[in-house]
């Protein structure tokens, strides 16, 4: 099934709206795509071909952009190769350093996104190995890459995407697994530790999707406001970017990410008690540093909702509202800390009246420039 499905014959199965039915799918998604990961490792590069690589670009857009950055973490943390992630109507325009030992993967959910094939086009000009992750299998970014790998995530009618950037990041950490264990950067100890975690997702997943109460408090919170913060640190921040996206597209909301640390390097000046800021403190590590900037934003009179973990009781009582999500290890954190973020951008978008499902001025497949 792919995403070219009308939508007047996909079922809402009960659920109020498409995201809302989406968002609850991606624990099946993850379950659908680890249970036919062959399917991934046999789609990639053999080994040989792999050791003549020596830089990863990995190009997109929008939602897809925000999974190719979490992919960066994974592939460098396993792999050791140098990874550099771009947005796919940049790369297409600017100078950049790719060759025939350069490994392109580029990420789109239709697998026609414009300024996507014209990153893919330039890539196929300097002679890079090529590397698809789309939703649809008979698509011209899937056709027009080497290797092309399928999310199988079914089809995602709502335009904010949320099933689909599961899957994208599923299949992320299973392609840089596949590499880092062809390329013996990891030993099948680890291997078979990080996919033991992947497969306690989607159950993890569950337990994110049961109690939606905070959700819908910090959505009053925040359906009168006219503009907002999220902030994060590593891959945090990548999940805040993508938090601040979904609210932005389904609320109107304007949303700014930034990464923790910068605060006080300008932001800090506009942060006052009338101020809101979503936190994603997840990482292990990581988290302290940012309870610390949640404190201080709290010392500002502003009012800051949280996304952490069971561990971190000092975020837990700095925050106005805090989201616990369950512990795994840092590579998977973004897979769990996206959901409450989804959450929050649905019954925000909800309780403003807006079109949930089909946001103004935006469209599913961006074709054009």
């Amino acid at each position: 099934m792919n995403n070219k499905d009308n939508s007047t014959q996909v079922s809402k199965d009960g659920f109020e709206h498409y995201m809302l039915k989406e968002i609850y799918e991606q624990p099946k998604v993850v379950k659908n795509i680890l249970e036919n990961r062959e399917e991934i490792y046999n789609s990639n590069f053999s080994k040989e071909e792999l050791e003549q690589i020596d830089k990863i670009y990995i190009v997109a857009c929008g939602t897809a952009l925000h999974a190719g950055q979490n992919g960066k973490f994974a592939l460098e943390m396993l792999t050791g190769i140098p990874v550099i992630t771009d947005i796919a109507s940049e790369f297409r325009y600017n100078d950049v350093f790719i060759d025939e030992k350069t490994l392109l993967i580029v990420i789109s959910q239709s697998g026609e996104t414009a300024d996507t094939i014209g990153a893919l086009e330039k890539g196929i000009r300097y002679k890079a190995k090529t590397l698809s992750i789309t939703n649809v299998m008979d698509s011209t970014i899937a056709n027009m890459t080497e290797k092309s790998m399928f999310c199988n995530a079914g089809p995602e009618i709502s335009i904010a995407s949320t099933k689909a950037y599961m899957a994208q990041l599923t299949v992320l950490f299973l392609l840089s697994l596949d590499i880092a264990l062809k390329l013996k950067a990891i030993d099948t100890q680890t291997f078979d530790k990080v996919l033991a975690s992947l497969k306690e997702i989607p159950e993890k997943i569950n337990i994110v999707l049961k109690d939606l109460t905070a959700y819908k408090e910090i959505a009053k919170e925040l359906k009168e406001v006219n503009s907002m913060f999220y902030i994060g640190r590593g891959s945090d921040f990548i999940t805040a970017k993508e938090g601040s996206l979904k609210l932005k597209e389904t609320s109107y909301i304007h949303s700014e990410p930034f990464p923790a640390g910068e605060l006080k390097h300008g932001t800090m000046a506009i942060i006052d008690e009338t101020s809101k800021i979503i936190a994603v403190a997840a990482q292990s590590g990581l988290d302290a540093k940012t309870t610390v900037n949640v404190s201080e934003l709290k010392d500002k009179g502003a009012k800051v909702f949280s996304i952490g973990t069971e561990e971190n009781e000092v975020l837990k009582n700095n925050s106005d509202i805090t989201i616990l999500i369950p512990k795994t290890i840092d590579l998977l954190v973004p897979m769990l800390a996206v959901v409450p973020e989804q959450l929050i951008a649905y019954y925000t978008a909800l309780a403003k009246g807006n079109d949930v499902d089909h946001p103004r001025n935006l469209t599913k497949s961006v074709i054009s420039e």
